[in-house]
């Protein structure tokens, strides 16, 4: 009889959880202060890209300024059949490329360096992530006159001659530039990967004999995996909208040979004073960054699962 009573005290079903009063409301007080901040930003980013996307339906030239004649998808085929914009759409893609790969093998290099104990480990970290804190436009200048200038130039100063870097070799000067500013970054990034790895598991394998590149190749990369996909996604993301260096150094030239997709934008406003084309493109730009940066979120998302599982 004991059995009985037990076994249909154990099959009784569970009382309903309810839920704390006022738990709703708690949350929308603690959202509550993120409201102006979320409304300012939605003002700030949003409402002016609905503008842009209004204004890329029409043909709107600057100096025809009364005629505003609705268009509607011909801008954006203009963007997608322009020459001009076609050529500066595969020059975003050589510079954004170059820039973001050869910063991240030296980034990663650098990572490796700073990440051993030796004497004076601070200051040199401090040194190296100093280029990252310049400002674009006087990074560019420094690079424009210090080290290009033909006459005066770090570089013809050392080896000699008269080479004129900024015009010989234009998007060599410009992803050489961007790539003094944006290793500091890549280090960064690569360097919390590498002091995220467990020291148990290398010291195990170095007990078992595996050498130092074969535990760099099995063992370190494949932890880097994200760490270097996160940083190839937020270099492009930062790069692909690169104007500063341009503008500085070469002013998209000799003819178009830099002129990447924002350059072209604002030469095709303040040049050819086409207003609905150029927000035509800039659309196009704002929806390439979108699709680049959903992919470097979801590696982000996937680095805080990865250390939540630890």
């Amino acid at each position: 009889m004991t059995d009985v009573i037990t076994r249909a005290e154990d099959t009784k079903p569970a009382p309903p959880v309810v839920p704390p009063k006022g738990g709703a409301k708690e949350r929308w007080s603690r959202r509550a202060p993120l409201l102006p901040a979320l409304i300012f930003a939605i003002i700030i980013t949003q409402v002016p890209f609905l503008f842009t996307i209004y204004y890329s339906t029409l043909s709107w030239n600057a100096l025809r300024p009364g005629v505003r004649d609705f268009v509607g998808f011909d801008n954006y085929l203009t963007v997608l059949t322009d020459d001009r914009l076609r050529s500066a759409l595969l020059n975003t893609v050589i510079l954004t490329a170059g820039a973001v790969i050869f910063s991240m093998i030296l980034g990663l290099g650098l990572a490796i360096l700073m990440d051993r104990k030796f004497l004076g480990r601070g200051i040199v970290r401090t040194m190296l992530i100093t280029p990252f804190l310049i400002m674009p436009v006087a990074a560019a200048l420094l690079w424009k006159h210090g080290i290009f200038n033909p006459d005066y130039g770090l570089i013809n100063g050392i080896f000699g001659g008269n080479t004129a870097w900024t015009t010989s070799y234009p998007k060599a000067a410009i992803i050489t530039t961007l790539v003094w500013q944006w290793t500091p970054f890549m280090m960064l990034i690569l360097l919390a990967g590498l002091q995220s790895q467990s020291n148990e598991v290398l010291e195990a394998a170095r007990v078992d004999g595996a050498g130092a590149w074969r535990i760099f190749t099995t063992m370190t990369l494949p932890h880097l995996r994200q760490y270097l996909e996160l940083g190839a996604l937020l270099g492009s993301i930062y790069l692909v909208n690169t104007f500063d260096a341009i503008f500085t150094i070469t002013q998209g030239g000799p003819g178009t040979a830099t002129t990447n997709l924002p350059y072209e934008i604002y030469q095709t406003i303040f040049s050819k004073y086409e207003y609905g084309e150029a927000s035509a493109a800039g659309v196009v730009v704002v929806i390439l960054t979108i699709i680049v940066a959903n992919f470097a979120l979801r590696v982000i998302s996937g680095l805080f699962k990865m250390e939540e599982g630890r």
